[in-house]
């Protein structure tokens, strides 16, 4: 069955079909997820909102980098992608604005970090906090090899120092948008995974982002029900040989 075409045409706006929608404010989903205050709670390194390369020069340089020398990298690298990716530019009396844009200002895309090798850091699933730029330790372990193998055996996942895995919150989205919904989220996801790619390459890393791969197996390894919330995108970064 074609699910992707009967999907692009459902899904598309018309001006004899678009209605307009009135907002119920008191359901509207909370816009950042709360974990139990006894989890571990590392602050991250100040992020960089200044230096780096000039722009051009970073669009001229990014590549998909699939190899790695599996070298630590250090927690400042990781705090600059993870700034990059999502983090705060401006705080308002009503707004947080980020990074890269989102539909409607709803921010629907959740970021966690699967580490592999980063100084000052347990191998583990991590949660980015984009309020306090920091990370919350949501279980520890080595899951490299895991990813690798739901992402059809893409091995740079494996050798990476880290790895993104971007998930939806689809009810953010589907709140005001419905349907429509399922079209903002991935491009959200492409906004922010550009911005990581880029920041990588300041940074002196080399990345790779990944859609392909198993859904269910990657929402078990993050611990994703797969219905309200589920992994949309990945991406690894590392040392280049």
């Amino acid at each position: 069955m074609a699910y992707g075409d009967d999907y692009q045409q459902l899904s598309k706006y018309s001006r004899e079909t678009l209605k307009g929608k009135n907002l119920d404010w008191n359901s509207k989903p909370p816009l950042y997820k709360q974990y139990p205050p006894d989890l571990e709670h590392i602050e991250l390194d100040k992020p960089d909102r200044q230096g780096g390369e000039p722009f051009y020069s970073l669009l001229q340089q990014r590549r998909s980098e699939r190899s790695y020398n599996k070298a630590a990298v250090s927690g400042s690298k990781l705090s600059q992608v993870l700034w990059a990716a999502q983090g705060i530019t401006l705080t308002t009396e009503y707004h947080q604005f980020r990074t890269a844009p989102s539909a409607g200002g709803l921010f629907p895309i959740e970021t966690y970090c699967a580490i592999n090798n980063v100084e000052g850091f347990k191998p583990g699933i991590y949660h980015y906090q984009v309020p306090y730029h920091s990370l919350i330790l949501l279980k520890e372990g080595s899951y490299g090899l895991e990813l690798a193998r739901a992402a059809l055996g893409q091995k740079m996942l494996r050798d990476s120092s880290f790895n993104l895995v971007w998930s939806a919150m689809i009810e953010r989205s589907r709140w005001k948008y419905d349907q429509r919904a399922y079209r903002y989220i991935y491009l959200d996801a492409g906004h922010i995974a550009q911005n990581a790619a880029l920041a990588a390459v300041s940074c002196g890393l080399g990345s790779c982002q990944v859609g392909a791969f198993f859904d269910e197996e990657v929402n078990q390894i993050i611990d994703l029900d797969g219905v309200n919330e589920f992994a949309i995108y990945l991406s690894s970064f590392g040392e280049t040989k």
